[in-house]
């Protein structure tokens, strides 16, 4: 077999693999007294986006979120961890997961909690900001595989919902 000289080679889902960790501050807090939702989701963004430029070995812009889910509030001082990777990849665009967790200030000896989990698709970009194409990704493991099989069907619900707003759009 010949490789096509544009055909991008496939990576292991592990090398797409980034962690960005931060300490929460009270510049970070909404009105409740816990941090904003907007504070994390930037933080989801940024990591989702280093895992997308890693994976895909270039530039690569946020397309949509396709679901975040906040499961705990995280407070002023915790410790947090966001950890992403690419789950899913097409011809431009791939899916990354993001999980966050936080270790607690207050009782750092326990395991971290989960706070919350979001799926991002990105498009990889050239220069000037056309889609290029983005290498395939390569699951590892089994836990690899059933992200890979969620993120199909998370994609055809995308596509489906877009053809069926089309649809009704069009009368």
């Amino acid at each position: 077999m010949t490789d096509h000289p544009s055909a991008p080679q496939g990576k292991p889902t592990s090398y797409s693999r980034v962690t960005l960790s931060r300490i929460m501050t009270a510049v970070d807090v909404n009105l409740y007294g816990t941090v904003h939702g907007g504070v994390l989701m930037k933080f989801v963004d940024d990591v989702a986006g280093a895992a997308a430029a890693r994976h895909s070995g270039g530039t690569a812009v946020t397309a949509s979120i396709d679901e975040i889910v906040f499961s705990e509030p995280v407070r002023v001082g915790d410790l947090v961890h966001a950890h992403a990777q690419v789950n899913w990849t097409g011809n431009t665009s791939m899916e990354v997961g993001v999980k966050v967790v936080a270790e607690r200030w207050d009782s750092a000896e326990d395991e971290p909690v989960r706070v919350a989990t979001a799926y991002l698709v990105f498009v990889g970009v050239d220069v000037g900001g056309a889609p290029r194409p983005v290498r395939p990704v390569l699951p590892e493991t089994a836990e690899d595989e059933r992200r890979y099989r969620e993120a199909e069907i998370r994609r055809a619900h995308r596509l489906a919902r877009r053809r069926a707003i089309q649809a009704h759009r069009a009368g």
